[in-house]
């Protein structure tokens, strides 16, 4: 009997794609007695995809469940289409979300993708967090995203299917080459005789998440004896504590203080991640820039903020801007927003008396009508109804553990 991991009550969104893996899911779900709505996204690059979709929608029809087909615009790009196409997917499918009002969505990736996740990031060199792979729980943005099958392989998927004679549609792209997740396939059938199977890359991953966890918190304790935080958004590190951590320690707390200035859903590159790490110990004072963010030492003290040309295009207003600030639009209708800049700050006079340091006001939200400033809060200029931090302190930490 296959049983499914931890799912939260209620209503649950399903990704169904047609292939056995997210077919099996709905399946289980639907005969377990859930609440459940399917979207089924056509990314429009196979022209097998529409019939595809549509077999789902069939399939939703027989079942009286929910069912809607999310169609992708591809790019014409000469990128990386897989990832474009990844990432469309899911902003389709939270978009979806939203619109029924649903907070959890289920995905039906299972052991053997987890398996398969394990092996490609190792040839890439990752650490103890790559090697963790997908996790079975991750929020953001006010969606769930889970993966309740991850304990389950695909074979046990497709016998439970013709089991209870549900067909699937197989995906010719999984037996293309091109693609790094079907060379990874291939290899796990080839290693499988020396014991390095599916089964044990999933343990793999599962004493890796143990690692993390452990590191995390080390993160976290060492956060709470260095790390201080402004209304402003600025970030401080005290080296004295800092400096005696463990390296790796040192490393994520460094990346996890530009991430959640930038508001960043990807760390730094590695190698520039760590000849900053070297410049906090070995130049006396500096001014630098990296992921979105100016970083700079005086003293004995590393600053974070964020850099004023990362931020977003002016636009009207919204209800949150650059990812970390929420803002008032009712007060800021038909308002411009953008940071601040040198410009805007010569134009408050009593900056300096808002006790926060020039570099965070730079990146500060301000408020235009035709090339007019009319209010930057944190500077102390103008009105505008309430600016506040998306994520504060409490956010900071919550970033520092992964759920």
């Amino acid at each position: 009997m296959i049983k499914l991991g931890p799912l939260p009550d209620g209503p649950l969104g399903v990704a169904v794609s047609g292939g056995g893996d997210s077919i099996a899911l709905l399946m289980l779900l639907h005969n377990a007695g859930r609440d459940v709505r399917v979207a089924t996204v056509d990314h429009r690059l196979r022209p097998e995809a529409a019939a595809e979709a549509r077999g789902v929608a069939g399939l939703c029809q027989k079942l009286g469940v929910p069912h809607k087909t999310l169609a992708w615009d591809a790019p014409a790009t000469t990128g990386n289409l897989q990832k474009a196409a990844r990432d469309a997917r899911r902003r389709l499918l939270a978009d979806w979300a939203r619109a029924e009002t649903l907070r959890d969505i289920a995905l039906g990736h299972t052991l053997d993708d987890q398996a398969e996740t394990v092996l490609m990031r190792l040839a890439r060199g990752s650490g103890v967090d790559g090697l963790a792979g997908m996790a079975a729980r991750r929020c953001e943005n006010g969606l769930c995203w889970h993966r309740p099958l991850l304990a389950v392989q695909r074979a046990e998927l497709r016998a439970y299917l013709d089991q209870i004679g549900v067909a699937w549609i197989d995906d010719p792209s999984n037996e293309d080459l091109r693609f790094d997740r079907i060379k990874a396939r291939r290899t796990l059938a080839a290693l499988a005789p020396l014991g390095l199977e599916a089964k044990r890359l999933a343990e793999t991953a599962a004493h890796m998440r143990r690692a993390r966890i452990a590191l995390e918190i080390a993160t976290q304790d060492l956060a709470r004896s260095c790390v201080s935080i402004t209304v402003a958004g600025e970030l401080s590190l005290g080296l004295g504590p800092f400096e005696n951590a463990p390296r790796e320690i040192q490393l994520r707390l460094l990346s996890a203080g530009l991430g959640w200035v930038a508001s960043a859903r990807y760390r730094p590159r590695f190698s520039s991640l760590e000849g900053l790490l070297a410049s906090c110990f070995s130049e006396q004072n500096f001014t630098k820039t990296l992921h979105g963010c100016v970083i700079s030492k005086k003293n004995d003290t590393i600053l974070i903020n964020r850099e004023p040309a990362a931020t977003p295009a002016p636009a009207l207003a919204q209800s949150v801007w650059d990812g970390r600030w929420e803002i008032d639009t009712k007060a800021a209708k038909n308002l411009e927003i953008r940071a601040l800049g040198e410009d805007g700050l010569n134009l408050c006079p009593n900056w300096r008396e808002s006790g926060h340091s020039r570099r965070a006001l730079l990146a500060s939200p301000s408020f235009w009508q035709k090339g007019v400033l009319l209010a930057a809060p944190l500077a102390q200029f103008g009105h505008i109804g309430s600016v506040e931090q998306k994520s504060g302190e409490k956010g900071f930490y919550k970033t520092l553990i992964t759920h």
